[in-house]
């Protein structure tokens, strides 16, 4: 009987020991290329714990300075802010007043990382709307495409004067990313980074944030959010932004659009971003919880199959804790 031939190509002599796996890893993980999304609640003297987010809190104005410094003793690359005021009317006047939520919320984190990190804002209607939606309404209850630009352009000129270094532009409506521009140009922000949620999916994983903000909506967003069984789509509005002068593209959420996100990175001259959603935080920790997963190890494999996807930077409300692994090295 012929003895089958020992085989001469081995790929696992490269797994063999934890040095081996390091050296020849193809993706990696720095805590520059993380940002921490941060909630800022109006009024608030502490911060508050949310019920569908384990760890996650909103903060106070009070507490928001050191939330900042950890972020930054941390090494990451930023903070995305996102205000929840305690009124709300149709037009989400409180995001164009420059006492509001976030815009001072902006000042304050801005002096506290002290240039350590970049301070982002999210630019979008719908924490500040008693409807629950990104944008304003027209006479038949539909979100006003156009109009909801000057709303957003509005609203970038606060954010910039507030300090903001990159604004998310998250509503998803058509021609935002070229008003926004074009305002911030015009009103002497040329510096300012425009970051558009590209491929932003009407996604049932959003759930918890709106916990987060307190969000009013009733219905959904579909009208303006993407089909999530539309892949092509997603790109055509990535080149659309890029385009209309998008310094950073983003694809959200992120677990369950990594085709998607693949599709973007391959196409895109400018980088790439991803959010790792409320929901996606919400299933692991819950799990977890239940000692159903290693949460440790389920939190490094999906933010690294996002970055191994495509993405040069993720929003991950694992940000800090995930930055101080990597820093001990602690990623077996």
């Amino acid at each position: 009987m012929t003895s089958t031939p020992a085989p001469r190509i081995r790929p696992r002599r490269l797994r063999e020991t934890p040095a081996l796996r390091r050296l020849v890893s193809e993706t990696r993980l720095d805590p520059a290329e993380l940002v921490l999304p941060v909630f800022v609640r109006e009024g608030a003297s502490a911060p508050l714990p949310i019920a569908s987010m384990p760890g996650v809190v909103q903060h106070s104005l009070e507490s928001l300075p050191q939330a900042v410094a950890e972020a930054a003793d941390a090494g990451l690359g930023g903070v995305m802010l996102f205000g929840v005021p305690q009124e709300r009317d149709a037009r989400g006047s409180g995001a164009t007043d420059p006492d509001g939520i976030l815009n001072v919320a902006t000042r304050v984190a801005v002096e506290a990382s002290a240039g350590s990190l970049v301070v982002q804002t999210d630019l979008c209607l719908d924490e500040f709307t008693d409807h629950g939606h990104c944008g304003v309404l027209d006479d038949r209850g539909r979100v006003d495409n156009d109009a909801t630009l000057q709303r957003y352009t509005a609203m970038a000129l606060e954010q910039a004067r507030a300090g903001s270094q990159l604004l998310g532009l998250s509503g998803m409506m058509d021609g935002q990313v070229a008003a926004v521009r074009d305002a911030l140009d015009a009103g002497g922000h040329e510096d300012v980074v425009l970051m558009a949620y590209s491929a932003k999916y009407a996604s049932a994983f959003y759930g918890p944030f709106r916990d987060a903000v307190e969000s009013t909506l009733e219905g959904d967003r579909r009208s303006y959010q993407l089909d999530p069984g539309n892949r092509r789509e997603g790109l055509r509005e990535a080149m659309i932004d890029i385009d209309e002068g998008a310094d950073i593209v983003m694809v959200k959420p992120a677990g369950s659009y990594l085709d998607v996100l693949a599709d973007v990175a391959a196409a895109s001259d400018v980088p790439v971003w991803a959010y790792q959603v409320s929901g996606e935080y919400a299933m692991i920790e819950a799990a977890a919880a239940h000692g159903w997963i290693d949460r440790k190890r389920a939190v490094i494999e999906s933010v690294r199959g996002i970055r191994r996807a495509g993405a040069d930077a993720v929003l991950t409300y694992w940000a800090v804790e995930l930055a101080e692994w990597i820093r001990k090295g602690d990623l077996a």
